[in-house]
């Protein structure tokens, strides 16, 4: 393909429409979070107000897939991004008029996640419409580039406007950010695609099923994505609390924050430059050597000189884990079934994500926050020694033609 996956006008509309809506990510990762203890100073509504966003994702993450499976991707995205726009809107002006509640935001958060479910299986199975299958690491590198360049700048801005205008103001800009997305999809243009033969929802959902646990490799990595994702709980959680009272506040956490997305981008980077051989050994062997001395830090109350250090290669270690698997999954599952595949990987990445982080304030405070980081870090580490021990995870080979079971 000539000029690669950037000589797609529909990949650069994709990969702009992905970057803005990253800024306002970013950002909102910050602002939510201040925004929840300056109402109420407690880690237990923090941690119930992200598991209420957690919580429907999971739920709704199976028909996610199969309706992005049975409609347009394209449209699924689209309608997605104008609920999330209006969940995040209806928080920024309860939080900016002075009238929120903590159960009004879990309300908005839980429809947030809703649309979440249906966006995250959608966005996977649409790339490979919109890129040749040779171009897809590199497509996805290009994107996650694109979305880190923005993990630097939001989280630096979210700090600003929590320290000077007030989180509701994050919350605004990442609803702005979702209808910037939306209006860059509307205009894609993309080849129809023959749709396949329908057989019910229940009978997709047990295909998707089939297809899934048919992959040794899949399912294996699957549940490692579940322990490492509920084990990052006490870092999303307590995280900004330590960073409140030990390390200077919002702006404190906001650097960290944006430390990691500049990590992220020569994450990025260097997944254009390599594609290991074992895809999958690299990426996990990466993000054990790179993510766990941040949550040790941020346990023992290190500088914060010696923490953005750390964030910045658990960035690399994140960026390159993702778009390594990403392209992996785009590589070996057959099209007509990515999104539905895609929906049981989300599934399972995140059906205990709700339960982490809704115990992670409560555990905090009953062991003590550096005990609860200390040891959410050495079982994470136990989980992907784990998946590094299942022969097909540790030996698949970067095979792009590949789209059968292994």
């Amino acid at each position: 393909m000539r000029g690669g996956a950037w000589g797609r006008r529909s990949f650069r509309l994709f990969f702009l429409g992905q970057g803005i809506s990253a800024i306002g990510d970013r950002v909102v990762s910050v602002a939510l979070a201040f925004a929840v203890l300056d109402l109420t100073g407690s880690v237990k509504d923090l941690g119930l107000v992200l598991a209420a966003q957690t919580v429907p994702l999971v739920v709704f993450l199976l028909a996610g897939g199969v309706w992005a499976d049975r409609l347009s991707r394209r449209a699924v995205m689209l309608a997605s991004d104008l609920v999330r726009a209006g969940a995040q809107g209806a928080t920024a002006l309860l939080l900016l008029a002075g009238h929120a509640h903590v159960w009004q935001l879990a309300v908005l958060q839980a429809v947030y996640g809703m649309a979440e479910a249906f966006f995250i299986p959608a966005s996977q199975g649409l790339l490979p419409e919109v890129v040749a299958a040779e171009d897809l690491q590199s497509a996805n590198a290009l994107i996650a580039v694109s979305a880190n360049v923005a993990n630097v700048g939001g989280p630096a801005l979210a700090g600003v406007l929590v320290a000077t205008l007030g989180a509701g103001w994050g919350l605004a800009i990442d609803a702005a950010s979702f209808l910037a997305s939306a209006a860059f999809l509307s205009l894609m243009r993309l080849d129809a695609l023959v749709p396949a033969v329908r057989t019910g929802t229940l009978s997709e959902l047990r295909a998707g099923w089939r297809a899934f646990r048919s992959r040794t490799w899949l399912w294996a990595s699957v549940l490692e994505f579940m322990a490492a994702n509920a084990l990052s709980s006490p870092y999303l959680v307590l995280g900004p609390e330590v960073a409140r009272t030990s390390l200077g506040g919002a702006a404190a956490w906001a650097a960290i924050s944006s430390a990691s997305g500049l990590g992220a981008v020569l994450g990025g980077i260097f997944g254009l430059r390599w594609r290991p051989r074992h895809p999958l050994r690299a990426m996990f062997v990466i993000a054990l050597i790179g993510t766990t001395p941040l949550v040790v830090l941020l346990a023992a109350t290190a500088p914060l000189a010696l923490l953005l250090v750390a964030a910045v290669i658990s960035g690399m270690s994140i960026s390159f884990f993702n778009l390594v698997w990403f392209t992996v999954l785009q590589h070996r599952v057959p099209g007509e079934e990515l999104s539905r595949v895609s929906s049981w990987d989300a599934l399972g990445s995140y059906v205990i994500s709700p339960i982490g982080l809704a115990a992670a304030g409560p555990v905090g405070i009953a062991l003590g926050i550096p005990a609860t980081l200390y040891g959410a870090a050495a079982l994470g580490v136990l989980a992907t020694a784990a998946v590094l021990a299942v022969p097909s995870v540790r030996n698949l080979a970067d095979e792009p033609a590949a789209q059968t079971a292994a």
